[in-house]
């Protein structure tokens, strides 16, 4: 029988796309091959993950790349990225001041058709002055989990993911298998981890292609 505290903990859940060949960005972080089998339902599912989720939780990379994007978005995502609060994981901090710039965002691919819009005070101050983590990550996850609240989301970026899989601290795994083969990038499984099986809850596919499958440790 679960214990009430057991039972009330919070969960860690990993959201990220995937490629069929098992990477989650190109060799130099691209990800515009992520945008070509996207679809209406699969956005509409992503909505709803986002919406669910108490707190966005990044590495130091990710949560530079998003600053770049978000404020300036307009897309059915943009609210939740914006005004859930955020957790960066980073020992060594991030820049005090941190001013959001476009230039990531351009790097990335994420540009095209995509307009533009001037972000409130509001907005910039919840990319600009996140939550930081410096102390050591489990610890760090472990304290979070104990906290009221709606799930944990984890963005990445890739090493960050790949420290959480190491540490064994994801209770569940929504993973987005689009129907590209890479054949070379960053992979989410690699480095050292313990084995461990899955139990599958959920595959669902989407009308461009992707299969939205959620794994939880068996």
């Amino acid at each position: 029988m679960m214990t009430t505290s057991t039972a009330t903990k919070r969960k860690l859940v990993l959201k990220m796309s995937i490629s069929l060949d098992g990477f989650v960005a190109g060799p130099n972080g691209e990800l515009d091959w992520i945008f070509r089998s996207s679809s209406a339902d699969s956005r509409a599912q992503l909505v709803h993950t986002l919406d669910e989720a108490g707190v966005h939780i990044m590495g130091s990379r990710s949560y530079y790349d998003m600053a770049a994007f978000w404020p300036f978005s307009d897309t059915p995502f943009t609210a939740a990225m914006n005004d859930i609060p955020k957790i960066v994981f980073s020992r060594t901090g991030i820049k005090d001041g941190t001013q959001v710039d476009r230039t990531a965002e351009a790097d990335a691919g994420l540009t095209k058709g995509r307009p533009s819009v001037t972000p409130t005070a509001a907005v910039l101050k919840s990319w600009a002055e996140p939550t930081v983590a410096r102390g050591d990550l489990a610890e760090e996850i472990l304290r979070l989990k104990e906290q009221p609240g709606k799930f944990i989301l984890a963005h990445g970026g890739t090493r960050f993911a790949q420290s959480l899989v190491a540490a064994g601290l994801i209770d569940e795994y929504r993973l987005a298998i689009h129907p590209v083969l890479l054949g070379r990038g960053q992979p989410l499984f690699s480095g050292p981890y313990s084995p461990a099986d899955l139990r599958l809850i959920s595959a669902t596919p989407y009308s461009g292609g992707i299969v939205g499958v959620v794994y939880h440790p068996a």
